[in-house]
C-alpha cells in the first residue's frame, strides 16, 4: 500500500551530496557516485518483438519466477523469496531489486538503453550472476559525479528531455562550461524509483548528468556550503515519505468526515 504512495522500499546506491543549489529557478544536487555494477538493455522506441526492456531486466533477477541467469550460490531477495541449490550446480540466482531503473539514449536511430543497479553485495564481475538472456549484459559503472534535478508526477520521454533541456538551461545560466542544449538532450539520464501503480504526484524522478572535475570544482567554489559534504542514499526520502502519507491520511479523512455528514443528512431529510 505504501508503494502507492511513493514509499521506498527497495534500496539504492549511496551517494555523498557534494552541493544543494535550492535557491534557482531549476533546483539540482551534485552527487558523488562510488563504483557499480548494473545489468543493462538496448531496445528500439517500438520495443522488441513485442518484450519490453523493463520485463527483460525483471526476468534476468527474478521478478516473475525463475530467474534468467546462471547462479551458483542461494540469495534472499526483498520480497520473501529465497532459492536454495546444491554446490554441484549451476542453478538460477534471485537478486534484490534496487533502485533506480536508468533510461538513456544510447545512440543515433532511437535506439536507447535500460539499466537495473545491482545490490552493492556484488561488488566484482565475477561475483555477478552470467544472464541466460543474450540481450542482457553487465556494465561496470566507475565512480563519477554528476548534478540531479528531482521532480514528481508523471513522465514519459518529452516530459524528460523537457525537465533535463530546463536544467541545462539552470547550469548555463550558473556559468558552468561545457553545457550546451544539444549536450545535455544527448547525455542525461532518467530515473525511476517508483512501481508503474504510485500515484503520479508521490513519484520520484529524477534526471541525471555527468559532469567533469572542473565542473564540480566551479561550482563547489561558486556556491560553497556551509556544512561541508551532506551524505545521501536511500535514507534521503524518509522525511519526504512520511509526510506524503501524512497528507495522504489527511486528505482520506477529510473525505471519510465528510461522506459521514452527508450520509447524516440525507437520513434527517428522510
Amino acid at each position: 500500500m505504501g508503494s502507492v504512495f511513493g514509499k521506498e522500499s527497495v534500496k539504492e546506491p549511496p551517494f555523498d551530496v557534494l552541493l544543494l543549489r535550492k535557491n534557482a529557478k531549476t533546483s539540482y544536487e551534485v552527487r558523488k557516485y562510488g563504483e557499480r555494477y548494473a545489468a543493462s538493455v538496448t531496445y528500439a522506441d517500438k520495443g522488441d518483438n513485442g518484450n519490453s526492456p523493463f520485463g527483460t531486466l525483471a526476468r534476468y533477477i527474478g521478478v516473475f519466477g525463475t530467474p534468467e541467469n546462471e547462479g551458483s550460490t542461494s540469495i534472499a531477495m526483498t520480497a520473501p523469496v529465497v532459492m536454495s541449490q546444491d554446490d554441484d550446480k549451476n542453478e538460477p540466482e534471485a537478486i534484490a531489486m534496487t533502485a533506480p531503473v536508468v533510461m538513456e539514449n544510447s545512440g543515433e536511430g532511437g535506439v536507447k538503453k535500460m539499466m537495473f543497479m545491482l545490490p552493492l553485495k556484488y561488488d566484482d564481475m565475477s561475483k555477478i550472476p552470467k544472464p541466460t538472456n543474450p540481450n542482457v549484459h553487465i556494465e561496470e559503472i566507475p565512480s563519477e559525479v554528476g548534478v540531479v534535478h528531482r521532480y514528481n508526477g508523471k513522465y514519459n520521454s518529452e516530459i524528460n528531455r523537457g525537465i533535463a533541456k530546463e536544467l541545462g538551461a539552470q547550469l548555463m545560466q550558473d556559468g558552468v562550461e561545457g553545457i550546451t542544449e544539444d549536450y545535455v538532450t544527448e547525455h542525461f539520464q532518467f530515473w525511476g524509483y517508483n512501481p508503474p501503480f504510485t500515484i503520479p504526484y508521490f513519484r520520484r524522478n529524477e534526471v541525471w548528468l555527468k559532469l567533469n572535475d572542473d565542473q564540480v570544482t566551479y561550482l563547489r567554489e561558486k556556491f560553497p556550503t556551509s556544512d561541508g559534504r551532506l551524505v545521501g542514499g536511500s535514507s534521503s526520502m524518509n522525511g519526504r515519505t512520511m509526510f506524503s502519507v501524512g497528507v495522504c491520511g489527511l486528505i482520506v479523512g477529510a473525505y471519510a468526515v465528510g461522506f459521514l455528514f452527508r450520509s447524516r443528512s440525507q437520513y434527517r431529510r428522510l
